[in-house]
């Protein structure tokens, strides 16, 4: 997976708490389909991942580029609708 054409490196080491994930879901809702950013953080982010797969099921891809232990890097890619590849991805009943 290339990063070259991201947008976006989030380093949230420094934001305070509370403000880390309407930021990151922020940043990711301005990528086009395909496109990645790169999220820095000082602990592993599962509670992020936890929330993206509950608001938006298929429609990322998760990717560890560095697992700590102080350093945690992440590539978050939005993902091409189904539609986008002829495929139906059924919630619209095929319309």
């Amino acid at each position: 997976m290339s990063l070259a054409s991201s947008p976006a490196k989030l380093d949230i080491r420094a934001i305070p708490p509370r403000e880390r994930h309407p930021m990151i879901f922020s940043a990711f809702a301005q990528l086009n389909a395909g496109q990645a950013m790169e999220l820095v953080n000082d602990h592993d982010p599962q509670p992020l991942h936890h929330q993206f797969q509950a608001e938006m099921p298929g429609k990322f891809s998760w990717t560890y580029l560095e697992q700590g232990p102080a350093t945690w890097r992440v590539a978050i890619t939005r993902l091409a609708p189904a539609h986008g590849n002829g495929q139906c991805c059924g919630s619209c009943g095929g319309a």
